[in-house]
């Protein structure tokens, strides 16, 4: 095992380049399932997530190049088996992603269940319900089994009872390979499902709708190659904007996607947090005094996640984060998962001012002048808010199991000690 040693208080200066979105590099890559051409996909984040969705491709059958460090050419013209390895299925909860385009192309997959973080119940239903509105038959509980039908698949309307990130995936890509026009309602339309669409596009789908929650897919009987390039992510973006933040520090993030930002940068300025769009970049002003923006009348403001464009669950942990080095009060309100604040005891250990109301809110009081400790990471983005916590507190901290952390941030020590950081990844 290995672990994060961090010596704070230094402000994060300098220039970083965002890598390529996890959450959209994932399904990408389970997309190369689709067809026997080549499919070529650069700026793939060299994380654990990605690693293991490459090596259930492999052992699938799937031919894997890396051409460049960032970019792996897919073949998968000679897959030899739709049943995916329950071991490697362990590791993380995209592995469900190859569930979609393996019955699309072969009829038939048989799905154990997926890995992933221990956030709170993350509801397969979606997934099932969508294979089932296209004519699929499915059986199992806890291993999964797909067919479909003698007479196949057929294009048709999709209703997401809740619009699920990976369910709205699964069914594009099953979409995108059954003759025919299907509609989804009340599909997800996050910056990474959007991503994933224009892929589908290039291999030769057509799809309207792309970036709202209902989109139309005419699907085709066969599917080509693609070259794509994975969009920046802007999860990764907004960490290192709130790294700036808490640290006092001053950074410009090179080839966002502004648009992806806009509800990031408004509901950070609720904590006072200032970022400025200058081309394709965003800067962070150095030494600001992040100061909480209390509501209409002086109640307590509150930030809250939900489906796109809304604040991004992934992003509650980070901003809680930075909230403890703001002035006042602010509710941190996750509302999809009820676990994801579970980790709030480890900043206070560290000397942060919260009161975890329920598994969904808390209440942040700030500044809290923290201060270095033990801590282990839970999950991705709790080890990233440790990471913010640690290189704002005072003197040494230690953050363990950082192997959770690696799952979303590629070579993120090296990286952070370009812009000054002082940390060392050393065995535990």
């Amino acid at each position: 095992m290995e672990k994060f040693v961090i010596q704070g208080g230094v402000p994060l200066s300098g220039e970083i380049t965002a890598a390529g979105n996890k959450n959209a590099a994932l399904p990408i890559l389970a997309a190369c399932l689709l067809t026997e051409e080549d499919v070529t996909i650069a700026n793939v984040p060299r994380i654990r997530d990605t690693e293991a969705q490459i090596a259930l491709l492999e052992k699938l059958g799937v031919e894997v190049e890396w051409t460049e460090h960032n970019t792996v050419r897919l073949c998968a013209r000679n897959v030899s088996t739709t049943v995916i390895d329950e071991e490697l299925a362990a590791a993380i909860r995209a592995s469900f992603l190859l569930a979609g385009p393996l019955l699309a192309r072969f009829g038939e997959v048989r799905m154990p269940p997926p890995g992933g973080d221990f956030i709170g119940r993350r509801r397969l239903d979606a997934h099932l319900d969508a294979f089932r509105d296209l004519g699929a038959q499915v059986s199992g509980q806890r291993w999964i089994d797909l067919r479909a039908p003698a007479s196949g698949l057929e294009a048709g309307r999709v209703f997401m009872d809740e619009p699920s990130v990976m369910g709205t995936e699964n069914a594009l890509m099953l979409a995108a390979l059954i003759p025919g026009e299907t509609q989804l309602l009340n599909a997800a339309c996050e910056p990474h499902v959007q991503d994933l669409a224009r892929l589908l596009v290039e291999m030769g789908a057509s799809i309207s709708g792309i970036g709202s929650n209902v989109m139309t897919v005419t699907g085709r009987d066969r599917l080509g190659g693609a070259e794509h390039r994975v969009s920046p992510d802007h999860i990764e973006i907004a960490s290192f904007m709130a790294l700036a933040g808490a640290t006092g520090g001053k950074i410009r993030v090179k080839e966002v996607e502004a648009d992806d930002l806009t509800m990031i940068r408004r509901q950070f300025r609720r904590l006072g947090f200032q970022s400025v769009i200058e081309g394709g970049d965003v800067i962070v002003p150095s030494e600001q005094h992040l100061r909480i923006e209390t509501d209409v009348g002086g109640a307590i403001p509150k930030i809250e996640d939900g489906p796109w464009p809304a604040f991004p669950a992934d992003l509650t942990s980070i901003a809680l984060a930075l909230a403890t080095q703001a002035e006042g009060e602010i509710l941190i309100f996750e509302k999809m998962f009820e676990n994801r604040l579970f980790f709030v005891d480890k900043l206070v250990a560290m000397g942060a001012r919260i009161t975890l109301c329920d598994p969904h809110r808390a209440i942040v009081s700030g500044p809290s002048p923290l201060h270095g400790e033990r801590v282990d990471s839970p999950d991705i983005r709790a080890g990233m808010a440790m990471l913010i916590a640690a290189l704002a507190a005072d003197g040494t901290s230690e953050i363990g199991n950082i192997r959770q952390i690696d799952r979303g941030y590629e070579n993120i020590e090296e990286r952070l000690r370009s812009l000054g950081a002082r940390i060392e990844r050393v065995q535990d």
